[in-house]
Formats: structure tokens, C-alpha cells, sequence
């Protein structure tokens, strides 16, 4: 019996690798997961095996990647935390990408950012852009997929906005709220990814919906599927940065960042191309109204505890 395909990807038990790794697990792939939390419970079981970043160690990072067709990469930081900051998180990519072509991988997925460019102002999106040239540069055959605001269950930011709009008597829009995001649904990434791993071209494309809101709409759309009486307030960007900081505070997270309002109000987060995912958001809230917000969603707890 021939011996099912290898694939490598970074951060299964996270949010977009974990549909990725149950879409290839679906069609019965071999799985192995790279991540900075090796000892974690592993949600799928003996069917995934588990290795450490080894970032510190390319060789061991090669070995863990021999053999495999496809490396799906996930990896990367909302936010400096600790001794982690955006130019390590670049640096540590460039070794995983290095680590890939030593090892003989044929192809790579990367999971990237909308409107992602090496020379952009906020370091965020410029990190992902530096990466994107690295993978173009690296000799590998590739693809680059561009989301926007990602939603599913599992989610942060629409999960955290719903949750806000459940337990505060009022819910602050940065400025106008007039700029624009455009989110596209987990599993039609997830769906995207695994379709382009079976090309050869070399592609960047965009992941997005079928929907663009103002970010007011959407706040709007969410706080009426969740049935929130929230009051809308308009404050000065760096005022709800200031805000966002006192609850996270309490919460124990960074809630909000600069880097991510200013994204936003720069309408980072929409495509000028067509819409790539079908799942509407406006759907997929009226069908889990109940449970979206209903528990705040920690990336502290996620990826540094």
C-alpha cells in the first residue's frame, strides 16, 4: 500500500491550522505539526505527530520537515510579547524557510496578510511582506494566500467584539467608523489552501468574502445578532486604544493594538480583487448568536501560556 502524502503544517492546534490539519486529515493525509507548544494535548490524537519550532536548531528543524510535499504555514505574532517581537518572528521564518528547501520540500502554503508590503509603515504588515519575498526568493514553488479579518468559530476579534457588545453598556468606534473590512469565513481559507497545495504555479492571492462592512455596520450586525443594547460611541482612535488597555487590564490580554486600529482605518483589511470565499458573515452569526461572545477569547492564553 502506498504510504499517504506527508504534510507539514505550522500551529495545528491553533485557528486557521486546525482546519487546515482536519481538511487533509479528511482526505487522508499524514500530518506532522510544527509549534512553539509541543507539550500541549494534542486535539488530534496519534494522527498528527508533534515536533518543536527548533528554531534555535535548523538541523532538527530540517529533519522534522524531511519528506514532506507541502509545508501549510501559519506561523507568526499578533504582537510582541516577551522576548518575541515582529523581527524575530521574521527571522525565525526565514530559518523555517531555509529548513524547507534543506529538506526537500516541494511546495510551501503561506498564510499572509491582505495588502501585505516590505515597505509598509506598520510593522505588522511589513514583516508579512518581507516574508512573501523571502518565500518568492527562496527557489521553492509557493503560495501566498492574503486574508483579511478571519472568522469561525475559534476566532478572536469578531468573538471579542460580540463580547464586548454582550457585557458593556457602551462600545467605542475608533473615528468615523466608516472604513471598510471585507471577512472571510475559516473554512473557506482552510478550503483554499488545501486546493492551491495541489498546484505547481507560483500564486499570491487574496482570501476574502462575499461581504465588505464599514467597521460601524459590522459592529452594528454583530450587536443585533447578539442581541446587545450597547450604546455607540465615536472616540478618538488613541482614546479606545486607551480604553482597550484598561480592559485588557482586567482581562488579562492585549485586546486591541495600535498596529491594528490604524490597519483598520486604513482599509487594510479589503481587496480590490473578487471575492475568493462564499460564507457570509451575516450568516454564520444569525446561526451561532448563542454562542459567539458568550467567552472572551485570550491570545495571551493561546500562545504564551
Amino acid at each position: 500500500m502506498k504510504k499517504p502524502e506527508l504534510n507539514i503544517i505550522t500551529g495545528a492546534f491553533g485557528f486557521t491550522g486546525r482546519y487546515i490539519t482536519r481538511r487533509l486529515l479528511s482526505m487522508g493525509k499524514e500530518i506532522r505539526t510544527i509549534t512553539g507548544h509541543p507539550g500541549t494535548v494534542n486535539i488530534f490524537g496519534d494522527r498528527v505527530g508533534v515536533f518543536p519550532f527548533n528554531f534555535d536548531n535548523p538541523g532538527e528543524l530540517v529533519k522534522s520537515m524531511q519528506g514532506a510535499d507541502t509545508l501549510y504555514n501559519t506561523y507568526w505574532v499578533r504582537f510582541p510579547h516577551g522576548n518575541i517581537n515582529y523581527d524575530v518572528a521574521v527571522e525565525n521564518t526565514g530559518t523555517m524557510i531555509r529548513a524547507a528547501v534543506e529538506a526537500g520540500v516541494r511546495r510551501i502554503v503561506h498564510i499572509s496578510i491582505a495588502n501585505a508590503s516590505g515597505e509598509s509603515s506598520f510593522p505588522y504588515f511589513r514583516g508579512k511582506g518581507i516574508i512573501e519575498k523571502e518565500i518568492a526568493d527562496s527557489g521553492l514553488s509557493y503560495a501566498i494566500i492574503r486574508p483579511t479579518v478571519i472568522f469561525g468559530e475559534g476566532d478572536i476579534l469578531i468573538n471579542n467584539i460580540a463580547w464586548l457588545l454582550r457585557r458593556f453598556p457602551v462600545f467605542a468606534i475608533p473615528g468615523s467608523g466608516d472604513y471598510r473590512l471585507q471577512p472571510v469565513y475559516v473554512e473557506d481559507l482552510a478550503g483554499m489552501a488545501v486546493d492551491l497545495a495541489q498546484r505547481d504555479d507560483n500564486v499570491i492571492v487574496d482570501a476574502v468574502g462575499p461581504e465588505i462592512f464599514t467597521f460601524k455596520e459590522l459592529a452594528r450586525l454583530i450587536a443585533e445578532k447578539v442581541h446587545s443594547r450597547s450604546l455607540f460611541i465615536h472616540l478618538n482612535p488613541g482614546l479606545t486604544y486607551f480604553l482597550s488597555r484598561i480592559i485588557g487590564l482586567a482581562v488579562k490580554d492585549v485586546v486591541l493594538t495600535e498596529a491594528e486600529v490604524s490597519g483598520l482605518m486604513e482599509n487594510l483589511l479589503i481587496s480590490a480583487d473578487p471575492p475568493t470565499g462564499i460564507r457570509r458573515l451575516s450568516d454564520w452569526l444569525s446561526e451561532n448568536a448563542s454562542l459567539v461572545g458568550t467567552k472572551y477569547a485570550s491570545e495571551l492564553n493561546r500562545h504564551y501560556r
